[in-house]
């Protein structure tokens, strides 16, 4: 598709937190270029759980959208709707491009309806049946990328091509990058192992006592490697409690990095470690090679980091896809029965196929 100079003003609806902002890279990069010279604001929301980072914290700065317009997810507020409406009747877009979750069909149907009512007349990604489900390669057992599923939804404005590390990119600031070489300076030198242990969702916790586990017979194999703690302020007692038994250099990073800095430093990673969260996603755009513990609750593949070369353990117990964001009933059996073992194996098969350059991704049911 060729850029459209008749097109002035873009909305772009996209639901989420962190890690929904950065599936959605590659298509914010193909509006960019479908729409250079358009106006791109980006209708999001306000962030539910206090974990969870806005769309500004990955995209501010970038300058794949060049505004946001916020409203609170789920509201029944008939004034608020209305509010809503009538700021995108102001802003008065040429198209919006849906970028949305998988949802209902009813869902996408109500919400077609309700940027009819705000004036919005041309629509680009309006899914169908087949755009509402992740596609499933069964020469793999994985299903498709997020991120693709939503490259497909736009396809009309042409390829947005997720398997080039340049649809990944975040546009780091020459200040961002200065910012994380100056946190990770006591470690200069050394190669770096980077740990998020920490994440939003009960149901994706690995549990920190595993985590010190890992890092404990990480440091006796490489002891002259340096350990990197990173996440949320809110993280950082977990984070150091997962280090103690890093008798070696470290640094807990966690809440002294905004999203944009944090994604700077994980450029630097020999190996990132963490679980199904935000900082998972930061390090898989930025092409740090990931060794990740997953739940089993999302479909296996959707919410995988991108490109080759990571490693990916997890289980997939009777009671997979639950979609449960607490889970009480099977106790995290999916989770819990990933062992320290297997995840100490995989992070020593990630640094081996470095040497080796073979690109590798592990699981098993």
């Amino acid at each position: 598709m060729q850029p459209d100079p008749a097109i002035r003003r873009v909305l772009i609806y996209r639901l989420g937190s962190l890690g929904d902002t950065v599936a959605a890279l590659p298509c914010f990069h193909l509006i960019a270029r479908a729409y250079p010279q358009a106006e791109r604001v980006l209708l999001t929301n306000f962030p539910i759980q206090a974990k969870a980072a806005p769309a500004a914290a990955v995209l501010e700065g970038s300058g794949l959208v060049d505004g946001y317009t916020a409203y609170n997810v789920g509201t029944r507020s008939g004034f608020e709707l209305l509010r809503l409406a009538s700021q995108i009747r102001r802003f008065r877009p040429d198209v919006l491009v849906y970028l949305m979750p998988v949802r209902p069909l009813n869902k996408v149907r109500r919400d077609r309806w309700f940027f009819r009512l705000a004036g919005v007349r041309r629509i680009v990604g309006l899914p169908g049946p087949d755009e509402l489900r992740h596609r499933f390669d069964a020469a793999t057992g994985l299903y498709e990328l997020e991120s693709n599923r939503l490259a497909r939804t736009i396809a009309a404005l042409g390829d947005a091509h997720t398997e080039d590390p340049a649809n990944w990119d975040i546009r780091l600031s020459a200040v961002e990058i200065e910012a994380a070489d100056r946190a990770l300076a006591p470690l200069a030198g050394r190669p770096l192992i980077f740990c998020a242990p920490g994440c939003k969702m009960q149901a994706n916790d690995w549990e920190k006592e595993n985590w010190r586990a890992l890092l404990g017979r990480l440091y006796r194999k490489h002891p002259e490697w340096g350990l990197v703690m990173s996440g949320g302020a809110e993280d950082r007692a977990v984070c150091e409690f997962a280090a103690k038994d890093w008798a070696g250099a470290k640094l807990n990073l966690a809440g002294k990095l905004n999203p944009r800095e944090s994604a700077a430093a994980y450029r630097r990673a020999r190996v990132f470690l963490g679980a199904d969260s935000g900082p998972k996603h930061l390090a898989g755009c930025v092409g740090a090679l990931c060794v990740c513990v997953f739940s089993a609750r999302n479909l296996p593949g959707v919410w995988f980091p991108p490109g080759k070369g990571n490693a990916i353990v997890y289980h997939q117990p009777e009671c997979a896809g639950c979609g449960l964001e607490t889970c009480i009933v099977m106790e995290k059996k999916c989770i819990r029965s990933v062992t320290v073992d297997e995840m100490e194996q995989a992070v020593e098969q990630v640094l081996n196929a470095q040497i080796a350059d073979q690109p590798l991704r592990s699981g098993r049911p």
